[in-house]
């Protein structure tokens, strides 16, 4: 057996283009779809991120501005900046480059934003309504895979999924796949005999930024594999937290990386971006 491979460069620019054509008609209705991002510092990695999303947003014909920020500015002068962001009508989401300088709270900046315009999916209010099951917009890495597994149809109603990492991604994916039917155990640093779970899973997803820590055997034959992980080697490559070449001769799907989940993840923020416009214009009416 040699695992399908899911292709989230592919499903990213289904998703995007569908979101084109919904930025243009809200154009048409005279609303024009704005996300605005903010960058505190000069970190290399969310320098390139930042990029990638402003360069998505290009494509989609949504307007992005970054707003750039000295590593020293003051938590009250960021504040400031988001309740201008939160009252200005242009603005539809407003996504926070993490990390932030360890000077300023996260938790209360998150805080800050407008939850209606929180498309990154992490303010409490938020987070609190995909617990209840009526959630304005899930996070960006989770909603993605909901997606990769949507359009591949691969069924999650029933199955046992299997997730190993209960961070930001882990935690709301975890929920994502409870209400889609799975039964989901969560894996974290703490569980012992982590492959007797994980041999479990007829999904399995893997969250924990640990080079191939996830080898064949540890894999339940026929799984379908989601690996989350973005990795840099010594040498410059990249890898993810699955030992792609061997997993692949035992999984049904699987997820490359780069090139899987990564993609999905700038194509649902633009997803949750267009969404918080439609419910911008709804208001209006």
């Amino acid at each position: 057996m040699t695992a399908r491979i899911i292709d989230g460069k592919r499903i990213a620019e289904g998703v995007r283009d569908e979101i084109a054509r919904e930025v243009a008609q809200l154009k048409a209705q005279g609303h024009h779809v704005g996300l605005d991002v903010i960058l505190v510092g000069n970190d290399p990695a969310s320098e390139i991120y930042v990029r990638n999303k402003v360069r998505a947003c290009e494509k989609a014909g949504i307007t992005s501005n970054v707003h750039r920020l000295p590593p020293d500015v003051p938590q009250n002068a960021l504040l400031a900046l988001i309740q201008r962001l939160n009252a200005d009508p242009m603005v539809d989401g407003i996504l926070l480059q993490l990390p932030l300088p360890e000077h300023i709270s996260e938790v209360e900046v998150i805080a800050a934003i407008s939850p209606r315009k929180d498309v990154d999916g992490f303010h409490e209010t938020n987070v609190g309504r995909l617990m209840i099951g009526d959630m304005i917009f899930a996070p960006c890495t989770p909603f993605g895979i909901m997606k990769m597994l949507e359009v591949c149809g691969i069924a999650v109603k029933g199955q046992h999924a299997v997730v190993v990492g209960a961070g930001n991604v882990g935690k709301p994916l975890s929920i994502l796949l409870m209400q889609a039917g799975a039964t989901v155990t969560v894996c974290h640093s703490h569980t012992r005999d982590l492959a007797d779970h994980t041999r479990r899973g007829e999904i399995l997803v893997v969250a924990v930024g640990s080079p191939r820590m996830i080898t064949a055997d540890m894999v339940r034959p026929g799984a379908v594999v989601i690996d989350v992980g973005i990795n840099r080697l010594p040498d410059g490559t990249v890898c993810g937290d699955v030992d792609f070449e061997a997993v692949r001769e035992v999984a049904s799907w699987i997820t490359p990386v780069p090139g899987g989940v990564g993609p999905m993840t700038i194509a649902m923020l633009l997803a949750n971006t267009v969404q918080s416009a439609q419910a911008a214009v709804l208001a209006e009416e």
